[in-house]
């Protein structure tokens, strides 16, 4: 076993190794997908503990040899946003559990953060409260990432968390392990959004936001990024149906 500590939790080191041991059979669950996430109380704060599935072989050795795992560059990526000025839970620590030839499995612990909303709710509610009060700041956060390199390739609606400050909002990145830094031209810049939503009426807001941020025609950045969740969308309607014609033939 492996693990890196930030200095800010150095003392905690033994409380969460005793999490980490007893993770299948203690703390609360919020999320049990594909990776199983749980909260755990640490003196006066709640933590979370994110455990990566075991990867398949091919990914046991890459991981293992040439790769770093999806934990570690977890909690790299979250210090790196917060020395950019980025909001994201404060990481705690990393481990990596692996044999002599292969990587088996890793954890991501960060701090658990009280917020008010995700961006999903603005996909599923327009008439939520300063709805494009939110929508514009959030252009303004993304343009703020692309402006400081910052790639983020999970820019989905469920991870990044938002919280009130009074009369404007503060957004934080979750699920960070997959993100590139470096500059980017404006096709890169606009795909980022495809995700985001597939309503014209969110893509004309975001796109009048982000022409305003970086100085480019309205037409052209609206144009793109419709193109692009539009694309987007396509793509997944298609891994749906082929999901749901391999799930006829299992039966």
């Amino acid at each position: 076993m492996k693990k890196v500590f930030h200095p800010k939790y150095q003392d905690s080191e033994l409380d969460i190794d005793g999490f980490i041991e007893s993770f299948d059979s203690s703390g609360e669950y919020i999320k049990d997908e594909r990776n199983a996430l749980k909260l755990f109380q640490l003196n006066t704060k709640v933590i979370n503990i994110k455990s990566f599935r075991t990867p398949n072989l091919i990914n046991q050795i890459v991981y293992k040899y040439f790769r770093k795992n999806k934990a570690k560059r977890s909690f790299e990526y979250a210090e790196k946003l917060l020395s950019l000025g980025i909001n994201t839970p404060q990481p705690i620590a990393y481990y990596e559990f692996t044999t002599s030839f292969l990587f088996k499995k890793s954890f991501y612990v960060s701090e658990q953060l009280k917020y008010d909303l995700t961006y999903s709710e603005l996909i599923n509610d327009f008439k939520y409260p300063n709805y494009e009060q939110i929508l514009r700041e959030f252009t303004r956060f993304t343009f703020d990432l692309h402006e400081k390199g910052i790639h983020f390739l999970d820019h989905s609606p469920g991870n990044t968390l938002i919280i009130k400050n009074g009369e404007q909002y503060s957004f934080f990145l979750v699920d960070l392990n997959r993100m590139k830094f470096k500059p980017m031209n404006l096709e890169t810049r606009i795909k980022n959004f495809s995700r985001l939503s597939a309503s014209e009426s969110m893509i004309a807001t975001m796109s009048d936001e982000y022409a305003k941020c970086i100085d480019v025609e309205y037409d052209k950045v609206f144009k793109l990024m419709l193109k692009f969740a539009e694309e987007f969308q396509n793509r997944f309607q298609r891994k749906k149906r082929l999901k749901k014609k391999l799930k006829f033939w299992k039966k």
